[in-house]
This record gives C-alpha cells, structure tokens and sequence, in this order.
C-alpha cells in the first residue's frame, strides 16, 4: 500500500533525535516530545510546493500541524504547506 498526498500537502516520516543525558535520570517515552524534524517521502500535486519541498529534504513543522497516520507498521505525518516552518540544510 502507499499514500500520495494531495494537493499541499507532504508525507513526513519523523527523524529521532539523539538523546541528550544529563545525569542518571531516565525519561519515559510517553513523557518525551514528539520531533518536529522529519524526512518527506512524498510530496504532492501542487506546483508552488513542489518548488519549495522535494522528497528527501528534512523539514521542521509546526508542532501540533498534520494528521498522524500508520501504514503497515510505519507511523507517518501528512502536513499542508502552510505547516512547514523551514528546511534543515
């Protein structure tokens, strides 16, 4: 199965980022915040943003924006234009 977004929107896969320890205390995953850095996967049908995003580059997305999405196991984020902040170069 795949998803192709539509319009404005964007496929994005959320890159972990490396935990950073400061002493021996330990936090829960269910305490941590989601990433806001992640990978797009696939892009959609609208020319301006296919300008903009390509699959492959790493984005920053505003931090409550998309709609969480699981396919086959792989948690996913479907984001409109308008919720991408900036490209990590």
């Amino acid at each position: 199965m795949k998803i192709t977004p539509i319009d404005d929107r964007v496929l994005i896969k959320s890159v972990e980022m490396e935990e950073k320890k400061a002493g021996n205390i330990i936090i829960p995953d269910t305490a941590k915040e989601k990433p806001q850095i992640g990978k797009i996967i696939a892009v959609g049908n609208d020319e301006e943003l296919q300008d903009i995003v390509k699959k492959g580059d790493k984005v920053i997305y505003a931090k409550y924006g998309g709609t969480d999405v699981e396919l086959e196991g792989e948690k996913y984020l479907l984001v409109q234009r308008s919720d991408l902040l900036g490209i990590v170069e």
